[in-house]
This record gives structure tokens, C-alpha cells and sequence, in this order.
């Protein structure tokens, strides 16, 4: 899905959410859910396009009309140690794409 795709689905109110996964190397990729797909959001070379933060994201959606966010960030220590029990699930941060001051 490249921003034009993304706009348009906007537009009509067919985006779900958009994860913004936090990813080793301190950048983000975006993926966003549809009705009964995921996508992830590409860049003009047609690879995931790497986002910087929040702010940058907020920045690239600007004149899109908003949709839930939420930031994902898996907890790589306990996945190493081991130290729960069960399944261990991503910390899930929502977030506004409107500007924050």
C-alpha cells in the first residue's frame, strides 16, 4: 500500500487502525488493518517505508483524515529471559495523528 492507496482508503473510512511497529534499529514500518487484510504502508521504491517516530508519522499523514493508531512494541527482554509464564503479547500505545503540543 503506498500513500495514494492509503489516502483513499482514508478517505472512505476503510482503515481500521494503523500499527506503527517498533522495530530493532530504532525505526518504525506502519502496517494497516482493513476490514479483512493488513497491509503495509510502502515507499516510492515499493519497500516498507521507514518511519522515525510518531512526529514523522503524524507529519506523512498530515492531509489524511485520521483513523485509530496504536504503537507496537514487543518487550525483547522478556522473550530472552523467559521469565513469564504463557504467551507474551506486544505493549500496544494508542495514539492521535493530530498534533500534540
Amino acid at each position: 500500500m503506498n500513500m495514494h492507496m492509503l489516502t483513499e482508503l482514508a478517505e472512505k473510512g476503510e482503515i481500521r487502525e494503523l500499527e506503527l511497529l517498533s522495530l530493532e534499529g530504532g525505526f518504525y514500518i506502519a502496517r494497516v488493518r482493513l476490514e479483512h487484510t493488513e497491509l503495509t504502508l510502502l515507499d516510492d521504491h515499493a519497500k516498507p517505508m521507514r518511519i522515525g517516530s510518531t512526529t514523522h508519522l503524524r507529519d506523512l499523514l498530515q492531509r489524511v483524515p485520521p483513523f485509530p493508531c496504536v504503537l507496537v512494541q514487543h518487550c525483547v527482554h522478556d522473550e530472552m529471559c523467559g521469565t513469564r509464564e504463557g504467551p507474551i503479547g506486544a505493549l500496544r500505545i494508542p495514539f492521535s495523528l493530530e498534533a500534540s503540543f
